[in-house]
């Protein structure tokens, strides 16, 4: 059957009573917690996994549809109303929004966020059924070589361009992927202490809700500012006819710029929301109000965030690769659910698939019926104070990790993530990088396996035309880097990320490049 068949049997069983529930309670959930100051849709999406356990596969997939964009316009409107952002991708949104609040438009920065990211979200959704299911059937003929080289091509550029420190970032990277050598699965214990409980493994999950969310918690706990945050009020969202005249073009040129850079290992969405913000400057009409709350500079990178987050879908439905830490925990749910993303996925649970990405669309659409009108409520929650707010995100942290296994074993391993966390952001490590290697690096190490068992020399690993190309360009990346490195180049989004006091703080050597903490 065609794309369109499938999708529309997608939408069949997507548009039940029961899931749209889900969809509903999906959106309202991740734009409840993701609004919350400092979480991101990562450690929205890691602290849900458990909420969407004890339902049905298809059911569970549509209500992380809704998590997944709920928590990401959850953080935009923290970063317009707080200046806080709840990941780097945020960042350039809280430049121009921040600015258009405190001159009296929120109401207009919170629409044309909304509207652009429904937008961005429904033409990246549409691109991202048109190339998924053709890039799956290409990958699915690929052999071993060909997928040891894509993950390694995913494992270096996802750590590479993470801030201006290489070292830190691959030393991220090799502790992920020494978590992930934990277990019994090639027959002989690795790493496990001699305790049985580690023979299965370290569940991604842990491990993701501790560096997210109780790595989170003890960071800001230990710079508590005691000062009260202030709220922007908010009336009721609405855009005028020359709002919308400004919005259209940046919200379409920011999803051109954004569905590509997702849907390749770019490191996520923070260069194509600040390309969008440099060219939607360079193209307005009304330069005298950048830097003082321009819509374009809301609107573009809005759409851009969006639609690179939809673009993050191809690489992880077709080929099973995460390039973003949410990308990663959305991967890690789909696994507890029994289900593998990759080149198999579509032939093996073709309704499924096609039901989450119907789910996608109606979550789209959901966001801006629902949301668009409850924005004064989603301001409210800003003013739960930090310490309540925190004492939660640790509690439904352990209730997460202890509904993995129902084991007290894994508050244990919580806690030791979550100082590991703790630890990483004290002293600039990127936690994405790990989270990464966690997952990719057992995958990895049964695709060269698989690869040895056919041939067992090492000449079997370039042997696939595909895998000389990648190497290539693994090569290629790695020299680049290397020239502007010894150029001294600086990354091109420092002194970027503004703090809600005024200041600014470089996000090239900030602790994490996912996720902004506060």
């Amino acid at each position: 059957m065609d794309s369109l068949t499938m999708l529309m049997e997608g939408f069949g069983n997507a548009l039940t009573p029961t899931n749209l529930l889900f969809a509903v309670l999906g959106v309202m959930l991740g734009t409840a917690v993701g609004v919350l100051p400092g979480i991101g849709p990562a450690m929205t999406v890691a602290l849900l996994l458990p909420v969407t356990y004890n339902v049905s596969p298809s059911a569970a997939l549509i209500m992380f549809a809704g998590i997944y964009y709920g928590g990401m316009y959850g953080g935009s409107t923290t970063s317009i109303l707080l200046n806080t952002p709840g990941e780097s991708s945020s960042v350039v949104t809280a430049l121009e929004g921040n600015k258009m609040a405190k001159t009296g438009r929120a109401a207009q920065a919170l629409a044309t966020a909304a509207i652009g990211s429904f937008v961005a979200g429904t033409i990246g959704t549409a691109l991202l059924v048109f190339f998924a299911p053709p890039l799956a059937k290409l990958v699915v003929q690929l052999g071993a070589p060909s997928y040891f080289a894509l993950i390694l091509l995913a494992l270096i550029a996802v750590t590479a361009v993470l801030g201006n420190s290489r070292l830190r970032g691959f030393i991220a990277l090799f502790v992920g992927l020494a978590i992930g050598l934990v277990g019994t699965t090639t027959g002989q214990a690795r790493l496990t202490f001699d305790q049985p409980l580690l023979a299965d493994g370290i569940d991604i999950v842990v491990v993701a809700v501790a560096i997210f969310a109780l790595g989170e918690a003890l960071w800001v706990a230990a710079h508590l500012r005691r000062k009260p945050l202030e709220i922007i009020p908010v009336g009721r969202p609405w855009m005028s006819k020359a709002d919308l005249g400004r919005s259209w073009k940046p919200w379409l040129r920011g999803t051109a710029l954004g569905f590509p850079f997702g849907a390749i290992p770019a490191g996520g969405a923070e260069m194509p929301t600040l390309l969008s913000y440099i060219s939607e400057k360079k193209l307005t009409k009304h330069p005298e109000e950048f830097g003082r709350g321009a819509i374009e500079g809301v609107a573009g990178p809005e759409a851009a965030n969006n639609a690179s987050a939809a673009g993050t879908m191809v690489p992880l439905l077709a080929i099973g690769l995460p390039t973003t830490a949410t990308a990663a925990v959305i991967l890690a749910a789909m696994q507890s659910y029994g289900l593998q993303p990759g080149p198999a996925l579509f032939d093996n649970e073709p309704l499924l698939v096609w039901t989450l990405l119907a789910g996608l669309f109606i979550a789209n659409t959901l966001l801006v019926l629902i949301n668009l009108p409850m924005a004064p409520l989603w301001a409210k929650l800003l003013r739960t104070p930090r310490p309540y707010l925190y004492a939660g995100i640790l509690f439904f942290a352990s209730l997460g990790a202890y509904s993995v296994n129902f084991q007290a074993f894994d508050l244990l391993l919580l806690l030791i993530f979550g100082v590991l966390g703790l630890g990483m952001r004290r002293f600039g490590i990127p936690v994405l990088p790990l989270i990464i290697g966690v997952i990719l690096g057992p995958q990895m190490e049964y695709q060269l396996a698989q690869a040895l068992a056919i041939d067992p020399s090492i000449s079997t690993l370039w042997s696939e035309p595909v895998a000389v190309i990648v190497y290539a360009v693994v090569a290629l990346g790695l020299v680049l880097l290397g020239l502007r490195s010894l150029r001294g180049r600086p990354d091109p989004l420092v002194d970027v990320v503004p703090h809600p006091d005024g200041s600014h703080e470089s996000l090239g050597t900030h602790p994490d490049h996912e996720k902004v903490t506060r």
